[in-house]
């Protein structure tokens, strides 16, 4: 007998058909998502999709026109944000100028009934946890703006919020510090073990962030999986598009093979490809979508897809080609620099694309 599974444990945060307008706008259409415990969520998405209305209604600053928002099974749809397990740290981080480091952070502990000395204790924790020792007495206006970020992380963090809502945190700081920030983030939210939901348009930052991606479009879920799921699986154009490089290529359905793969025909030859994502009959027009990193450059005579190398740029770690197929599409491939093929432009060339780099989607 196979032994019973386990029931999976309800999810800390229930998102349950939830929609929200305003005016004619609707900002946010019947979006449903389960939160686990201790789990690291990024929404992303374009601006206007969605995801900061989505952050404010699970704040409870915004309230639905329908559905529901549960924590720890609690419906907490009509609770104000005091009354909620849950914290926001803005993009702006709202810190108060003319108070010190530590009496901002301070700030975020009163109404807890704490006396003096625990105020002080936890505050002098909250700045070791964010590496801030010794910065107590400092204004902000003193401060980089990588530490300013650490200040409004530790005033949010300072009432122990079951859920850390972060609306663009890393937006304000310039590229480095942007890239070192993401790291002691990631950290942080791992030693604490709390769960974080992260508001971001850059596809780069959610996928270094997160465990989790939620993309929006237009006020809906269109997708949601690990970094690896959606770069690796997307189940739209949109989807493709939005995380990382990728050739889009435009044709038509053929027939089924007997491996259960897909032929996609296309102006310069067929294609084969997994199962199409949609239910799509042969002859449908449909989108494959291709890594450049999955297509591979072969030289001389043989099989394969044939083409001309137009442009070849060195990005430090690949060299990635542009080539021109006989119909005139560009297709563009990426290759590490410890096994590039060295084909500089006006070389001929074929491609080698493996079926289950080639996804097809509805176009």
């Amino acid at each position: 007998m196979h032994a019973p599974v386990p029931p999976r444990p309800e999810p800390l945060v229930r998102i349950d058909r939830v929609s929200k307008t305003f005016g004619a706008h609707r900002a946010v259409d019947g979006v449903s998502l389960d939160l686990e415990a201790g789990s690291f969520l990024c929404l992303l998405g374009p601006s206007g999709c969605g995801k900061s209305t989505l952050l404010r209604l699970l704040a409870g600053f915004e309230s639905p026109e329908a559905g529901r928002i549960l924590i720890d099974g609690a419906d907490v749809t009509g609770l104000p944000p005091h009354r909620r397990p849950v914290n926001m740290m803005f993009q702006s981080y709202a810190l108060f100028p003319h108070m010190s480091v530590g009496r901002n952070v301070a700030y975020g502990l009163q109404g807890l009934g704490l006396g003096r000395t625990a105020i002080a204790e936890r505050v002098a924790d909250l700045l070791r946890l964010v590496r801030l020792e010794g910065l107590s007495e400092r204004r902000p206006d003193r401060l980089s703006g990588g530490q300013r970020q650490r200040v409004a992380l530790a005033r949010a963090l300072a009432r122990e919020p079951r859920v850390l809502l972060l609306d663009e945190p890393l937006g304000a700081l310039d590229r480095g510090l942007r890239e070192e920030t993401q790291g002691e983030l990631r950290a942080l939210q791992r030693r604490l073990a709390t769960t974080f939901v992260v508001v971001t348009h850059d596809p780069a930052e959610a996928m270094t962030l997160a465990d989790r991606i939620a993309v929006m479009d237009r006020g809906r879920l269109v997708q949601a999986g690990s970094a690896a799921d959606l770069y690796e699986r997307p189940e739209s154009r949109f989807v493709a598009g939005l995380l990382g490089d990728v050739n889009l290529i435009e044709g038509r359905l053929g027939g089924g093979r007997p491996d259960g793969r897909a032929t996609l025909e296309t102006g310069f030859g067929a294609l084969v490809a997994g199962a199409p994502e949609a239910a799509l009959g042969p002859g449908e027009p449909v989108v494959a979508a291709i890594r450049p990193e999955r297509v591979a450059l072969l030289a001389g005579p043989g099989e394969g897809l044939q083409g001309t190398v137009t442009d070849a740029v060195f990005l430090g770690d690949r060299i990635r080609r542009q080539v021109r197929m006989r119909d005139g599409t560009l297709i563009r491939a990426a290759s590490p620099v410890s096994a590039d093929p060295g084909a500089g432009p006006g070389t001929e060339v074929r491609l080698a694309i493996p079926p289950e780099a080639v996804r097809v989607l509805a176009p």
